[in-house]
């Protein structure tokens, strides 16, 4: 039994393609590491929210990076109403300079995702998605308004259509810590938030459009997308509609009861709260499953 831990955790700058500098955290252990994990944040979240995780996992061996994405956090520059980030950015620029940055600094191992709603959804958009030996990823889906429940598909049509296209008008931006839903959003993030998740396989909606380079045709890594049954978001329809776009993606699937955990809530956020430590094993054993 571990009673203490040393790791190294050292606050860096991730310099992407665009010469953009996110704000990001190294953690590593002391010794040799098993491999090493980029950690994909969802939405607005910023990256703090995850260091309890990415520590756990250090304390099993592994070299770990979180970081904010452009317009969020400690990578937000400037007003947020003059930031041009967008959700293609942070798929085709931020998570593969992640990846280059663990690639440079741990360059004789091999290199994990781990996915946050949003940090798993993007990763076909990246250039450097077939570097990944796997993808952990949890509560990612398309977020289709369509596939949701009762009274949550009211919410989610009132914030996806009415809050944010008013927001975008009158702000600039999106206040999306209004509603408790992480840090404000630069306004092209926003308005692509809620055209993709108004359509089918989220990206896919973009496909011609904005995006048109792509490797969701052809990551193929061994994966594993998680869900919880008390997730109004990401419930089990949305995420099959997002493992729709990944034509060759190994996927497993599984979805949590909170009850089997002796939880009231996981819901979309909560598997990467400290109170939630014990779900972070089933990670810890695919890490070593595929490392």
């Amino acid at each position: 039994m571990r009673f203490s831990y040393r790791m190294n955790k050292e606050l860096i700058k991730i310099k992407c393609a665009d010469k953009i500098e996110l704000s990001a955290t190294l953690f590593s252990p002391v010794g040799a590491i098993k491999a090493a994990v980029m950690l994909g944040p969802a939405t607005g979240i910023k990256r703090q929210f995850y260091t309890p995780f990415a520590e756990y996992l250090v304390e099993h061996d592994y070299a770990v990076i979180t970081f904010d994405n452009r317009g969020i956090g400690d990578s937000l520059t400037g007003k947020i109403k003059d930031c041009k980030a967008s959700l293609v950015d942070w798929g085709t620029l931020d998570l593969s300079a992640a990846l280059e940055y663990l690639k440079k600094n741990f360059p004789n191992t091999i290199y994990h995702l781990i996915g946050h709603s949003a940090g798993g959804q993007l990763v076909g958009l990246m250039p450097n998605a077939l570097e990944l030996s796997s993808i952990f990823n949890y509560a990612c889906s398309s977020g289709r308004t369509k596939n949701m429940k009762s009274f949550f598909w009211l919410q989610a049509h009132f914030f996806m259509n009415i809050f944010i296209p008013f927001n975008n008008l009158l702000f600039g931006y999106t206040n999306t810590q209004w509603v408790g839903m992480g840090e404000p959003l630069p306004k092209q993030v926003a308005k692509e938030w809620a055209e993709w998740c108004n359509g089918k396989g989220y990206v896919q909606t973009a496909f011609g459009k904005t995006v048109h380079q792509h490797l969701y045709d052809e990551i193929h890594c061994p994966s594993i997308w998680i869900n919880a049954t008390d997730d109004t978001i990401a419930n089990d329809e949305n995420v099959e509609d997002m493992l729709e776009v990944f034509t060759k993606l190994k996927a497993e699937r599984l979805t949590l009861d909170p009850k089997e955990y002796g939880f009231d809530e996981i819901g979309h956020m909560k598997f990467f709260s400290r109170k939630k430590k014990k779900l972070w094993t089933i990670a810890v054993e695919w890490l070593e499953k595929h490392s």
